[in-house]
C-alpha cells in the first residue's frame, strides 16, 4: 500500500472520529423531543443525567435519586369541578425530563426577582417549633390582573436561619408578568442555599427534575372567577436528605416532580426550623399592591381572599400532624392591607381546618414596601 493511500486512510479515519465526537458531545444539548405549549413556552426533553440542574458546582459528585423514600398518601377529595385548560400536554420519553427553554431575558429577570423574594408583603401562618421534615396543603389559584412590575403568589415553604444566613425552599402558584412575560398563573419552585443566592425553577442550576410529565414550572390557563385547586408537598427524604416536591392533583396519582439536593444547603441537614403557608404580593415601584388570592376584598371579615386547607406537617420523626398541633404564629407585614384567621372550611365537601387570608384591596390603597 502506497504512502499516499495510507495518509488518505488516516485522514478519513480521523475525520470520522471527529464527527463521532461532535455528535456525542451535542447529545447533552440537543433535546430528544420538544413540546411547544404556546408562543413563548417550549419544553425540551433532556437526558436526565445531562439536565442543567446538575451543572451546579456543589453537585459535581451528586448521584441522582430517582424516587423519594418517603411515602406520600394519596388524598382523594371532592373539590368540585377543577376548571383549568391545562390538560397534560407534556410526556417526555423514558430517560428524559421536561426543561423549560430559558431565554436570556428570563434568566436575567429570574435573578432580579430572586433578590427581591424576601422583601414582599405577606400574610402567612407558620410554625417555628421545628425541626420539621415537610409541609403540605391544598390551596387555590385564580386569574388576576397583575401589572408588569407587580407579583402575586400563594406558597408553602420550609426554612432555617442562623445569624445572617437563611436556607429556604418554597413552591406554589405565581403571577409574575415581569418574569414570565404574561399574566397567566404559573407553578414555581424557589430555593436559597449556602451560597446565599436564590433561584427560581430551572433558571439556574441546582434543582433536579425527575418527573417526565410534570415540570417544576408550568403555565395554567384559568377562567376569570374560577379557581384551580392543587396540593403541593415539600419533604426531606429519609435516606438521602434531599428535599422533594410532590404534586397531588385531583383524581390523579401523586407525582414526585424532583428535588433540591442536600448539597445545596448547610442549615437543612436535620430538617427545617420553620414551616409555613401563605399569600404574598410584591408592590409596584409606585407602592400600589396587586390583588392577592382571588382578589376579593374582605368585606368586613365576611369574605376571604384565599384559603389553605388540610395543612399538614411532618415532624422530626416523619409523623404527619395537622399544623395546629404545633404552636403557630401569624405573620402580617401590613395590618391595614391583610388579615388572618383560622377556622373550618368546606371546599372539599367535608370540614377541614383552614387558614384564610384577607386582602385589603388594590385601588388607591398603598401596600408597598
Amino acid at each position: 500500500m502506497s504512502t499516499r493511500i495510507r495518509i488518505a486512510l488516516v485522514v478519513n479515519l480521523l475525520s470520522l472520529l471527529f464527527l463521532i465526537t461532535i455528535v456525542h458531545s451535542n447529545q447533552s444539548t440537543v433535546p430528544l423531543r420538544s413540546f411547544k405549549i404556546s408562543e413563548n413556552v417550549t419544553y425540551d426533553c433532556i437526558d436526565i443525567y445531562k439536565q442543567p440542574g446538575l451543572k451546579h458546582h456543589l453537585l459535581k459528585t451528586h448521584k441522582i435519586q430517582m424516587k423519594s423514600s418517603v411515602s406520600r398518601p394519596e388524598l382523594k377529595m371532592q373539590i368540585g369541578k377543577n376548571e383549568t385548560s391545562n390538560k397534560r400536554k407534556i410526556g417526555c420519553p423514558n430517560g428524559t425530563v421536561p426543561i423549560l427553554r430559558n431565554t436570556k431575558e428570563y434568566v436575567t429577570n429570574s435573578q432580579m426577582f430572586a433578590e427581591k423574594h424576601f422583601h414582599p408583603l405577606s400574610a402567612d401562618i407558620r410554625s417555628t417549633t421545628g425541626p420539621f421534615r415537610g409541609v403540605q396543603a391544598w390551596f387555590s389559584a385564580n386569574s388576576l390582573n397583575v401589572g408588569k412590575n407587580q407579583v402575586s403568589y400563594s406558597q408553602i415553604y420550609i426554612g432555617s436561619g442562623s445569624e445572617n444566613q437563611v436556607n429556604y425552599i418554597s413552591a406554589g402558584w405565581i403571577i409574575n408578568p415581569g418574569l414570565y412575560g404574561d399574566q397567566r398563573v404559573w407553578t414555581f419552585g424557589f430555593w436559597k442555599g449556602k451560597d446565599e443566592k436564590g433561584c427560581y425553577n430551572t433558571a439556574c442550576s441546582g434543582f433536579v427534575q425527575v418527573s417526565k410529565v410534570i415540570p417544576i414550572v408550568e403555565p395554567y390557563y384559568l377562567k376569570t372567577g374560577v379557581p384551580a385547586w392543587m396540593r403541593y408537598s415539600i419533604h426531606q427524604d429519609r435516606n438521602t436528605g434531599n428535599w422533594w416536591i410532590t404534586q397531588h392533583m385531583e383524581d390523579a396519582p401523586n407525582e414526585d416532580i424532583g428535588y433540591w439536593p442536600k448539597e445545596l444547603f448547610n442549615l437543612l441537614d436535620d430538617g427545617a426550623n420553620m414551616v409555613g403557608v401563605g399569600g404574598v404580593v410584591q408592590a409596584s415601584p409606585s407602592g400600589l399592591s396587586p390583588p392577592m388570592g382571588n382578589g376579593n376584598l374582605p368585606n368586613g371579615g365576611r369574605q376571604d381572599s384565599g384559603i389553605f386547607a388540610n395543612i399538614e406537617v411532618l415532624n422530626s420523626n416523619y409523623e404527619q400532624r395537622k399544623m395546629n398541633y404545633f404552636r403557630t404564629e401569624n405573620l402580617l407585614d401590613s395590618e391595614k392591607c391583610y388579615g388572618l384567621r383560622i377556622g373550618t372550611v368546606k371546599p372539599f365537601h367535608r370540614t377541614h381546618l383552614g387558614f384564610f387570608f384577607n386582602y385589603g384591596g388594590p385601588g388607591g390603597i398603598s401596600c408597598g414596601v
